[in-house]
């Protein structure tokens, strides 16, 4: 059976727990940390306590943080109570920090030693952690309570330990606050990519170490995060979901979408003896609402990722503005080129292709304005500019799109 045959049979099932249950111990790890939250939340609570204890164990310490994280309190006391000593320790410990910063991400896979230490007592102090826990430590070199850096591993195998000196192989390390939040880690990993990042208390007291691996998921994280934003759809879905779950997460934000669309349709409207006399405008008219909504969705998306990583603000956004309007125009120029003679060709009508044309460019420097604007405003309020942007946006390009071409159509033909 697939990975995605078992996550699908848990997620259907009425009893999760005993589904997961019947898989390796390999296996579990695998297939839990990839199911979706709401589903690995399911999970735990169906599980009692000797399933989640039995689970718990196998697992590395942050992972059983992960996990006792999804159980209630007296449940996970009483897995805790049962588990051995140095592994309740450092579970209880990583519990006690947000799931969110930089200490619910970090490892406790690490070792530290002072500068003055030689590499034989560096060896054995990586060899008793490795028999201890079964993975290899980062090796910290501190001064004292002051961090100096990271020991690189291959160190220790390439260097003549008998006249080498500690000190002399020490790399710096990036460092964050314990507190520090995901996307502030991601940052600093971004500036300075190395292979780990240390934690640190408030007192500079080495806590723990985040490996660039262990913001894979995260990043994975935050990615469907702001797809789902993106699409109006509630971050909890998952695609194992049943159709009653998804209807009670869209059907609020299609309603939303519904009423914009009555607007536009409104706008249409007006100009229904226009249609009617010229029927061929009725066939244009996606076309110039689409092209509008695709490239205000293009001026959005670069407009919230400028946001993102603090680029650009409303009060400093005026350049950015003006220059997605003039690529509206140029981009416009070019494909309402192309729509007009198109249009002249095959319908036999000049007049109707230069209002294509013409409609093509307007319409898409309405899209280039507003939607740098709306996602700039929205993060002025206080607003998700993802969450938010795309339904003002689509409504400018398709009211004002139409208004335009049909406007135009009206006057001219």
């Amino acid at each position: 059976m697939s990975i995605a045959d078992v996550q699908r049979s848990i997620a259907l099932s009425t009893t999760p727990a005993d589904e997961f249950s019947e898989l390796s111990r390999k296996r579990q790890r695998e297939v839990f940390f990839q199911l979706p939250e709401p589903v690995r939340r399911a999970v735990v609570e169906d599980m009692d306590r000797d399933q989640l204890r039995g689970f718990v164990r196998w697992l590395d310490p942050d992972e059983g943080t992960d996990v006792l994280g999804y159980a209630d309190d007296r449940t996970r006391e009483a897995v805790l109570e049962r588990l051995d000593a140095d592994r309740r320790e450092r579970i209880e410990f990583l519990l006690g920090f947000s799931p969110e910063s930089a200490a619910g991400m970090m490892h406790l896979d690490y070792v530290t030693v002072g500068r003055d230490r030689s590499f034989e007592e560096v060896a054995r102090r990586v060899r008793r952690h490795e028999e201890r826990t079964g993975r290899l430590p980062v090796v910290f070199v501190t001064n004292g309570d002051e961090l100096l850096g990271e020991l690189p591993g291959q160190t220790l195998a390439m260097t003549d330990r008998a006249s080498a000196e500690l000190v002399d192989y020490v790399e710096e390390t990036s460092v964050v606050g314990y507190d520090t939040p995901e996307d502030g880690v991601i940052d600093v990993f971004r500036a300075n990519p190395e292979s780990s990042v240390a934690v640190l208390d408030d007192d500079g007291t080495l806590l723990g170490v985040i490996h660039a691996e262990d913001l894979l998921r995260v990043v994975e994280e935050e990615a469907g995060e702001t797809l789902y934003e993106f699409t109006g759809v509630q971050e909890e879905e998952s695609v194992l979901d049943g159709p009653l779950s998804k209807v009670r997460n869209r059907y609020k934000w299609l309603v939303i979408n519904l009423g914009t669309a009555f607007l536009a349709a409104g706008t249409v409207g007006v100009f229904e003896d226009t249609i009617a006399a010229f029927t061929l405008l009725a066939v244009y008219m996606p076309v110039v609402a689409g092209m509008g909504g695709n490239a205000g969705t293009q001026s959005m998306a670069v407009t919230v990722r400028g946001l993102a990583f603090g680029q650009i603000s409303l009060a400093t956004g005026g350049r950015a503005i003006l220059n997605e309007v003039i690529a509206g125009a140029a981009n416009g120029l070019i494909t309402g080129v192309l729509v007009a003679i198109i249009a002249s060709v095959f319908n036999q009508s000049p007049l109707l292709g230069l209002v294509l044309g013409v409609s093509m460019v307007l319409n898409l420097v309405i899209a280039g304005f507003f939607g740098t604007v709306i996602p700039l405003a929205l993060d002025r309020i206080g607003k998700d500019p993802a969450t938010s942007a795309t339904i003002f946006i689509t409504t400018a390009t398709d009211v004002l799109g139409f208004f335009v071409f049909l406007g135009l159509a009206q006057a001219v033909l």
